[in-house]
């Protein structure tokens, strides 16, 4: 006879049999009959981690970094509630996730019963789709209802655009099986299996799209937040050839020499009769969310007259409140097509080229302002300039939200920089799960990770370390400056007197005894005659965790912010 949990218990393998290999596990008694699934399934590489929100977040690395969906699984109650800003980040960034949520009966919801909250669709619009199984099993219809709704879930997460996909399971009790009894999988289980379609663009939709090109004397290329894509890469690299390619650190498009990199900083710099010159007519644009504020403001007012934007699928955002065309193609696949239509001589002509020129001569000038980098006293720039201009040829660099990826973008990574895969999220940009999304990544392959992070993201976040699984390939660059650094820097708070304790919130934390108690290695940076020999130290890998802490104040990094966009800034002066 076959266990009453058996339908549950083959979830499991109906997940493995669809591709998955990861289930990230919290601890929980209603959650039992999941945990066991997955936890005794030999396919499925189970985990556990207490703190639901940093387990949530874990699992968004681990899919990020895997590109394949991952099982999250937590118990009743609350606890749900913790994964909710995992699982917002995660649907903005477009990760597969299936999370399953277990639930009491529905006959004890609101009847003041322990860990009991009203669950069926507690994630909103922030998950693709939310199912409820049955809370029986005894008919053969509830068990195809729950291999059915299963094999729906994994097909939506994995569907563009990918994301977040939520199963919520009530329980009976006993939960669990009796002391002898064995878990096995049923075999055969029936799999409903999702292909798309390509999108590839005929020879003749190619040779349509090249022609309305050659209308166009001004055209700008724009790449929003994306992972690195070696295709995409080769494309735009032979496509700014003809025209300019815009790209922040979150784009992945530093390895083409040509990506204008710096349009953050000079847009912020240049005067009016600069930016109109700078003004597309038609605008290309592909990806997620620009880092850029200052490019965003540029190009709602300097608006194209037409604004492309190139995805497989789906409704497209507005961003720039000029969107006249959504293209449905891959971006790889759209610039290679057009570059085989066109071809390089009919597409280019002298005012492409012009136009072209205009944009490389703001990023040039750029370039040349900070040719001699940050100078002057420590600042948190001055660790940042030496530790990404030495990063290893192959790694991967997580950057927390706040000034950490501004920072990182402000400096930026050069092309030689071939092998650094860039991740930051983006999604709701909040501090929140920063490390724990960086600890996710770094659990799933033996490839050196970076983490470069402000202290509130850091002590924000840092049950990231509570669990029992070593971390060898995370090293982490953190940012103390005692508070929230950002709010010095912009306008508003900067000028008001409850900016101290309302605003920066200041602590006096430190990561030494984390590292004490995790049994990391910690080293301090607070003088610029440490900052070479620290650096070096910190970028070998040698089978330990590391935290270099970099300890500095407010105002030293106000002043070397401050003193290099001014340096910039003379450079439109003279």
């Amino acid at each position: 006879m076959s266990p009453r949990f058996q339908p549950i218990y083959d979830l499991a393998e109906l997940c493995f049999q669809r591709g998955i290999t990861q289930a990230v596990l919290c601890p929980g008694s209603r959650c039992a009959p999941l945990t066991l699934a997955f936890a005794r399934h030999e396919g499925i590489t189970g985990r556990t981690f207490s703190d639901e929100r940093s387990a949530a977040f874990i699992a968004s690395g681990m899919a990020h970094e895997t590109q394949s969906p991952v099982v999250l699984v937590c118990t009743s109650g609350s606890a749900a509630y913790h994964f909710a800003p995992a699982i917002a980040e995660a649907y903005f960034q477009e990760i597969p996730l299936i999370v399953f949520t277990a639930d009491r009966p529905k006959e004890w919801i609101d009847q003041y019963d322990g860990q009991t909250i009203r669950q069926t669709g507690i994630y909103g619009s922030h998950v693709k789709k939310s199912f409820s199984l049955p809370e029986d099993y005894e008919h053969p219809d509830a068990v195809w209802y729950i291999h059915r709704v299963v094999n729906e879930a994994i097909s939506l997460a994995k569907e563009y655009p990918q994301g977040p996909v939520h199963i919520n399971a009530p329980f009976r009790e006993p939960l669990y099986p009796a002391k002898q009894e064995k878990i096995s999988y049923t075999p055969n289980l029936k799999t409903i299996q999702a292909s798309s379609l390509s999108s590839a663009f005929s020879e003749n939709e190619s040779l349509k799209m090249a022609r309305r090109l050659e209308k166009y004397s001004k055209i700008l290329v724009l790449a929003g937040q994306g992972d690195f894509n070696k295709e995409l890469s080769t494309s735009l690299e032979k496509f700014s050839r003809l025209v300019p390619v815009v790209g922040d650190i979150l784009s992945n498009l530093h390895t083409n020499k040509s990506t204008i990199r710096h349009a953050d900083i000079f847009l912020e710099a240049c005067h009016e009769d600069i930016k109109k010159s700078l003004q597309p007519e038609l605008l290309i644009t592909f990806g997620k969310s620009i880092l850029s504020k200052n490019t965003k403001l540029f190009l709602r007012k300097y608006k194209p007259q037409e604004h492309w934007h190139i995805q497989p699928t789906g409704a497209a955002a507005d961003t720039f409140q000029s969107l006249s065309e959504i293209i449905y193609a891959e971006p790889a696949q759209f610039f290679k097509s057009l570059l085989s239509s066109a071809g390089e001589n009919n597409f280019l002509s002298q005012k492409k080229e012009n136009f072209k020129r205009i944009w490389e001569a703001e990023e040039h000038r750029s370039q040349l302002s900070m040719k001699h980098g940050v100078e002057g006293e420590f600042s948190e720039l001055l660790v940042l300039q030496e530790f990404m201009a030495h990063l290893p040829p192959r790694c991967n660099l997580h950057l927390a939200n706040s000034m950490s990826v501004r920072y990182a973008n402000f400096i930026g990574l050069e092309a030689e920089k071939k092998g650094i895969h860039v991740f930051s999220n983006r999604g709701t940009s909040g501090i929140d799960g920063c490390t724990s999304t960086a600890v996710g990544h770094a659990l799933c392959n033996e490839t050196p990770h970076f983490l470069l992070t402000g202290d509130v993201a850091f002590f924000y976040d840092r049950n990231a370390f509570w669990h029992n699984y070593p971390l060898p390939n995370l090293h982490i660059l953190l940012l103390n400056n005692h508070g929230g650094t950002i709010f010095n820097m912009i306008d508003g708070p900067a000028d008001v007197p409850e900016l101290n304790t309302f605003f920066v919130t200041d602590q006096r934390l430190s990561a030494r005894l984390l590292c004490t108690e995790f049994g990391y290695e910690y080293d301090c940076l607070d003088t610029t005659k440490k900052i070479k020999n620290a650096i070096q130290h910190f970028l070998k890998f040698d089978g330990k965790t590391k935290i270099l802490e970099t300890i500095s104040t407010h105002q030293q990094n106000k002043e070397a912010f401050l003193h290099l966009k001014q340096k910039i800034k003379k450079g439109y002066e003279t």
